[in-house]
């Protein structure tokens, strides 16, 4: 393999034309100089320069050499500025999972925003999974951060969280429907209706999770369709086949033929956290926590 070194001194005695002037530069001796670029010829097995007492000149093979060993000088420089930003966390890479009510909050929207903004030579991998399923690449460092919809185990020696987000859940209803009528919805007027509720893992919110907070409230709803999504229940909703609770950040994302309506009685709530590894100390880590949980 060639040495960087016989590259760079190659370079300043072409560029020179002169073997002392280039060691001058060099700030070595003439002697060293020599025996080195004879050495990188030998490697080589190509003679790069035509020699006089006075001058060196550079041969038709020591001119196509010169422009490939300039290259290999600027990529070795920006290489090395390129350790360097890794080590001030200027630049790198960070793979960052994600549920979607992250998405519809708005979280991930800022999160890259503002770190393009400081760390415009980073490279960011979004990944969607569900919070289970984060844990583990978070454990496994497939992952680097993750938001997630429940925190890790309460004394988890691996895993940190906090929370960044909690939004209540509003009452999507299909436009026309008579519920709208009423200036304040009780549980009483929601018992028996049919209902349209999202399936996740169980750590997220799920069906018997809707189920116990609408027993607590006083009404037992008539679950028709389950969907993938919330953006496929308000879909259905749309489509007037049923009632369906999302989160508040939903409202501007709603088709057509949907109304929103407040439950304040209603204690249930979507929580996003963000998740990461406790042993890393990357200040890229710290300052991203830093700006997420700034827009709490």
């Amino acid at each position: 393999m060639l040495d960087l070194r016989q590259i760079r001194y190659f370079v300043a005695v072409a560029e020179a034309g002169n073997v002392g002037r280039a060691a001058e530069q060099l700030h070595i001796s003439q002697s060293p100089l020599s025996r080195q670029i004879m050495q990188l010829e030998e490697q080589l097995g190509v003679t790069l320069f035509e020699r006089s007492k006075q001058r060196v000149h550079l041969n038709a093979e020591g001119r196509a050499f010169l422009t490939e060993a300039r290259a290999v000088l600027a990529n070795a420089a920006r290489l090395e500025e390129f350790g360097r930003n890794l080590a001030s966390g200027a630049a790198g890479s960070l793979a960052i999972g994600y549920v979607e009510g992250a998405v519809h909050a708005g979280l991930i929207a800022v999160m890259l925003r503002e770190f393009r903004r400081e760390r415009p030579d980073f490279h960011l991998q979004l990944r969607s999974r569900r919070t289970a399923a984060q844990f583990e690449d978070l454990r496994h460092r497939v992952l680097d951060l993750g938001f997630v919809y429940a925190p890790a185990p309460k004394g988890d020696p691996d895993l940190d969280c906090m929370l960044v987000r909690r939004e209540p859940l509003v009452l999507a209803i299909p436009e026309g429907d008579p519920l709208l009528d009423a200036a304040d919805i009780r549980p009483g007027r929601l018992d028996g209706r049919v209902w349209i509720t999202v399936v996740r893992q169980p750590n997220d919110t799920n069906r018997a999770q809707f189920l116990a907070a609408c027993v607590e409230a006083g009404f037992v709803p008539d679950i028709a369709y389950e969907t993938a999504d919330p953006l496929t229940s308000l879909g259905l909703v749309s489509a007037g086949l049923g009632l369906a609770t999302v989160q508040e950040s939903l409202r501007s994302a709603a088709p057509a033929g949907v109304v929103f309506r407040d439950l304040p009685w209603f204690k249930r709530s979507v929580e996003i956290h963000l998740a990461w590894r406790r042993n890393d100390r990357r200040a890229v880590i710290g300052d991203l926590r830093k700006a997420v949980g700034s827009r709490q």
